[in-house]
C-alpha cells in the first residue's frame, strides 16, 4: 500500500507560567550550573523552539536537555521533579505533561497525566510514558498517535520505542479519518501487533484488517508496506473492472522491488466471462540500458475459444561505444484483442502495432552535425472480418539506413525564425537513405508490392536578420531512385527523379506598450510571407512508400511541401501571406488574447495534390485563430477553414472552458468538417451536492461528504449518436473518496464497448477497484483529484 509523505506539524505556546524556573540538565558533563532559588528573577526566560542549537558545552556532540514548569524541584546529578504545565527539550524532543519525574543517573523520564510528546514531527499523546531520553527506548500506555510519514493517526494498547527510528505498537489501529468521540472511524486499518521502521521507510503488520464503514474488506496475517511511497515488496490493493464483453474481472497485483534500479509486478486475474490470467511488467534502469517488458497471458479463452496474449518491448540505451539505439514493440495474438482487451493495449492506434528498433550515433563538431542511422520497421495490422473496416497497410522497412549532415546554426534559424544576430553565412543540410520496403503477411491483396529507393535531400540557406526581421533564401532539392517489386502501369521497374525547390521565408516582429480591458499589455504585430517555387515532374507512375498529405493548419501552410515524406513533392508555386497579433499581461506575462489569419495565392495551378485533382483557384482557403484568456475563469480558442469562393466554412473547431474555482470546471467544443463530421462535446467536473471539504476543512468532524459529478459526453450530429463518452459521479466524505461510472467506447462502425467503473480511494492508504480517476484525467480539461491537497498519493494505479 501507498502511504502520504510528512505533513507540517505546528506546536502550540506552552501556556503562561506562574513561576518559571529553568534548569539545564547535561548528564556527560562533569558539572552543571544553577541559579539561585531566591532570586528567580536573575533566571534568563526560555525561548519557545522545537529543537535547540548548539550544546551547552563547546565542542559536545550532544544537545542539552532542557526542564521548564510551574513547579520544579532540583537535587544536582541526582533527579528533577516538576508539575504544571511540564515541558522538556531535547534534540528533536518535545515532551509536554502535568507531571515529570527525571532521573539525571540513568536518562530516565517518567511523565504522568496528559502525556504529550512530538518528534520529527510524529505526535503520541497518552497518560503515561516511561522512557531513556537519549536513546529515546520506552514504552507508552494507551496512546493516540500521529505520523508524520503517513499523514494519518490512530490508537494502540503501547507502543514501544526501541530508538528513534524503531517503534512498534500492541493493538493498534490507523486512519485517516478524523477522531470522534464514541464513534468508530469510516475506514481504519487494525492489527495485532505492529512494527514500524523509519529508517528503512517500511512497516510490518500481524494480523491486519482494513474495514471501510465497519465491514471487513481486507485482511492479511502479515503484510508489509512502506511508510511513504518509496518501493516495498508486496502486493497492492485489487483491480476490480466490468465491461460488457469479458464481465467482472479481478486482479491482485504483487510488487517486487527486485533491486533500486529493477522491480516486477505480477497481477494474477479472474475473468467471469473468459478465464483465468496473468498480467506481468519487469522494469530496469541500468547506467547504459532502460526499459520496460509487459508480458500478458489469457490462457483458454472461454468465449473466444483459444489462449490470448500480448507482449509490449520499450526499452533504449547505449551501446557499441557511443551508439544509441531504442526498441518499441507491440504484439497481440488475435485481430480482435483491440477490442476484447483494450485496456491492454498501449498504441494510439490499437488496430496498428509497430515494432520499431532504431540504431544511432550521433557527433557533434565545430561546423556542425552528423547522425548516422539505422532502422527496422515491422507492422502488424488488426484487419478483422469486416471486409468494410479493413484498410490498407503503411509499408515495413526492412532495413532503413542512411547519414545526416546538418551545420551547426541550421536547426534553431529554421526551427525558430529569429536568427538575431547572426552574420550573413551559408548553412545546409545533406540527407542519404537507403529504405528496403514490403508488406507485413496481413496486407490486402490489392496493395502494391514493396521495392527500394535510394534518396537525397539537401539545402543551403543564406538567413540574414535583426532584432525585429528575419529574411532566409533557401535552395533546396529531393532526389530518388526506386528498384521496385512489382511492373508499374508503364512497364518499368526502375526510375529515379530530382525535383528542385526556391523559398524565400520573410517576417517582422513589431511590439508597442498599450492597455486592453483596463490591463497595461504589450502588443505584438508578426506579420509573415513564405515563397515558394518547385517546378513540376510527373510522379504519377512513381510509387509511393512513405508520403501523405499534410494537415492544412497554421503550420503547414508555411512549409514549401504540403506533403510529409520523400516520394511526393508537389509543384507548389505560391505566395503564404498571414500575419498573428499577441496581447501579454505586462505584469505576469500571461498571454490574454490572440488573433491570427493566413492564406495562400497560387502564381499557377497545382497539378500534384494529395486527391489526384488539380487545384485552379488562385487563393486557397483562408485561416483564422484565435485564442483569449481574457477572465481568470474563461478560456475560449478556435480555428476556422473558410472557402472564399463558396464562401463556406471547410472546418472548424471551437473550443470553451469555463472553471470559476477548485474542482468546477466545464467545457464545450464543437468540431465541423464539411461532408465528413460533425460533433459536439460537453465535459465537465463540478459539485452538486453537499458542502466540500475545502469549505469545512479537510480535518472536520463533519459526517456530511459532498457529491460531485464528472464525466465527457461526445454527439454525433451527422450520425444523431453518442460517440466515445464518460460519465461518472464522486463522492467526498473528507477521508476518502468513492468514484463509479460508465465509459462507452466504439469498437467499429455500429460495435460498441461498455464498461462500468468503481473506485474506493482512501485517503493516505490506497486506491482500490479500477482505475477511473485515470479515466476522469484523460477525458476532462482541468479535472482536479478531489482529494489532492490531503494526499500526495499518485493519480494512478500501477
Amino acid at each position: 500500500m501507498s502511504l502520504p509523505v510528512p505533513r507540517s506539524f505546528h506546536l502550540p505556546r506552552p501556556a503562561p507560567l506562574t513561576t518559571l524556573i529553568a534548569l539545564a540538565l547535561c548528564a556527560w558533563e562533569a558539572s552543571a550550573q544553577q541559579a539561585p532559588a531566591e532570586a528567580p528573577e536573575a533566571s534568563l526566560p526560555l525561548r519557545n523552539s522545537r529543537v535547540l542549537g548548539a550544546p551547552a558545552k563547546p565542542g559536545s556532540t550532544k544537545p542539552a536537555l532542557v526542564i521548564s514548569a510551574a513547579k520544579l524541584s532540583a537535587q544536582m546529578d541526582q533527579q528533577a521533579e516538576g508539575s504544571d504545565g511540564v515541558e522538556l527539550r531535547y534534540g528533536e524532543l518535545l515532551l509536554n505533561t502535568d507531571k515529570l519525574t527525571y532521573r539525571v543517573v540513568d536518562d530516565f523520564a517518567r511523565a504522568e497525566g496528559n502525556v504529550r510528546i512530538n518528534h520529527n514531527g510524529n505526535v503520541f499523546t497518552g497518560p503515561l510514558l516511561q522512557m531513556y531520553v537519549s536513546r529515546f527506548e520506552g514504552e507508552f500506555l494507551t496512546p493516540s498517535f500521529f505520523l508524520a510519514a503517513t499523514g494519518g493517526a490512530g490508537t494502540a494498547k503501547v507502543v514501544r520505542f526501541q530508538d528513534s527510528e524503531h517503534m512498534s505498537a500492541v493493538d493498534g489501529n490507523y486512519s485517516s479519518c478524523p477522531a470522534v468521540e464514541g464513534q468508530e472511524p469510516a475506514w481504519q486499518v487494525t492489527a495485532r501487533q505492529l512494527r514500524l521502521d523509519l529508517a528503512a521507510n517500511e512497516g510490518e503488520a500481524d494480523g491486519a484488517v482494513l474495514r471501510f464503514l465497519g465491514v471487513p474488506i481486507l485482511a492479511a496475517p502479515s503484510m508489509s508496506f512502506p511508510l511513504s511511497s518509496a518501493r516495498k515488496s508486496g502486493w497492492l490493493p485489487p483491480n476490480i473492472f466490468l465491461d460488457s464483453r469479458s464481465g467482472l474481472e479481478t486482479g491482485v497485483p504483487y510488487y517486487w522491488n527486485i533491486a533500486p534500479q529493477r522491480d516486477a509486478t505480477f497481477t494474477p486475474f479472474v475473468m467471469t466471462k473468459r478465464g483465468v490470467g496473468l498480467d506481468s511488467e519487469f522494469r530496469y534502469l541500468e547506467p547504459d540500458h532502460a526499459g520496460r517488458i509487459n508480458v500478458d497471458l489469457l490462457p483458454g479463452d472461454r468465449v473466444f475459444g483459444r489462449s490470448r496474449w500480448s507482449l509490449k518491448f520499450n526499452n533504449d540505451g547505449k551501446m557499441f561505444g557511443d551508439w544509441r539505439y531504442r526498441l518499441k514493440s507491440e504484439r497481440v495474438s488475435d485481430d480482435d484483442y483491440w477490442k476484447d482487451m483494450s485496456r491492454r493495449v498501449e498504441s494510439q492506434t490499437p488496430r496498428l502495432l509497430a515494432t520499431d528498433f532504431t540504431l544511432n550515433r550521433q557527433r557533434e563538431l565545430s561546423w556542425g552535425v552528423i547522425d548516422t542511422y539505422t532502422r527496422v520497421q515491422r507492422w502488424q495490422t488488426l484487419q478483422g472480418t469486416d471486409a468494410l473496416s479493413q484498410f490498407d497497410s503503411p509499408y515495413q522497412r526492412s532495413p532503413q539506413i542512411g547519414a545526416r549532415v546538418t551545420t551547426a546554426a541550421d536547426e534553431a534559424v529554421l526551427d525558430s525564425f529569429r536568427p538575431w544576430g547572426r552574420k550573413a553565412r551559408l548553412e545546409g543540410g545533406l540527407e542519404l537513405e537507403y529504405n528496403r520496403f514490403d508488406l507485413p503477411s496481413s496486407a490486402l491483396a490489392a496493395q502494391p508490392r514493396g521495392g527500394q529507393r535510394v534518396h537525397a535531400l539537401g539545402h543551403v540557406a543564406a538567413p540574414l536578420g535583426g532584432e525585429a526581421w528575419w529574411f532566409i533564401p533557401r535552395a533546396s532539392f529531393n532526389a530518388a531512385a526506386y528498384d521496385l517489386d512489382q511492373v508499374q502501369a508503364d512497364g518499368r521497374r526502375r526510375m529515379s527523379r530530382v525535383i528542385p525547390t526556391l523559398s524565400i521565408d520573410h517576417g517582422w516582429v513589431f511590439e508597442r506598450d498599450t492597455r486592453l480591458f483596463g490591463r497595461d499589455v504589450r502588443q505584438s504585430l508578426e506579420p509573415r510571407l513564405l515563397y515558394v517555387n518547385t517546378p513540376f515532374r510527373d510522379q504519377s507512375n512513381l510509387p509511393n512508400f512513405d508520403s501523405a498529405a499534410k494537415d492544412f493548419n497554421f503550420d503547414s501552410i508555411y512549409t514549401d511541401n504540403p506533403f510529409s515524406g520523400v516520394d511526393r513533392v508537389s509543384d507548389l508555386h505560391a505566395l503564404s501571406v498571414g500575419a498573428t497579433s499577441r496581447w501579454v499581461s505586462a505584469a505576469q506575462g500571461e498571454e490574454i488574447l490572440r488573433l491570427g489569419a493566413v492564406q495562400r495565392f497560387l502564381f499557377r495551378d497545382q497539378r500534384i495534390t494529395p486527391d489526384g485533382q488539380p487545384v485552379t483557384q488562385r487563393f486557397s482557403d483562408l485561416l483564422l485563430a484565435a485564442a483569449a484568456h481574457l477572465d481568470e475563469r474563461w478560456w475560449a480558442d478556435g480555428t476556422l477553414e473558410f472557402n472564399p469562393e463558396t464562401n463556406r466554412s471547410v472546418r472548424s473547431v471551437m473550443r470553451a472552458r469555463y472553471s470559476p474555482g477548485p474542482f468546477k470546471t466545464m467545457s464545450v467544443a464543437y468540431r465541423f468538417a464539411r461532408a465528413q463530421s460533425e460533433q459536439v462535446e460537453l465535459a465537465w467536473q463540478w459539485p452538486i451536492y453537499g458542502t466540500p471539504v475545502t469549505s469545512r476543512g479537510a480535518n472536520s468532524n463533519s459526517c456530511g461528504g459532498a457529491w460531485y459529478s464528472a464525466g465527457r459526453v461526445q454527439y454525433s450530429l451527422r450520425d444523431k449518436r453518442l460517440t466515445d463518452s464518460v460519465l461518472g459521479f464522486e463522492y467526498d466524505a473528507g477521508c476518502w473518496v468513492m468514484r463509479w461510472g460508465v465509459e462507452r467506447l466504439s469498437t467499429g462502425r455500429a460495435e460498441t464497448k461498455t464498461q462500468l467503473m468503481f473506485q474506493l480511494e482512501l485517503v493516505g492508504l490506497s486506491q482500490v477497484g479500477s482505475n477511473a480517476l485515470k479515466v476522469l484525467k484523460d477525458n476532462v480539461p482541468g479535472y482536479r483529484r478531489l482529494s489532492s491537497d490531503r494526499s500526495p498519493s499518485s493519480d494512478f494505479q500501477p
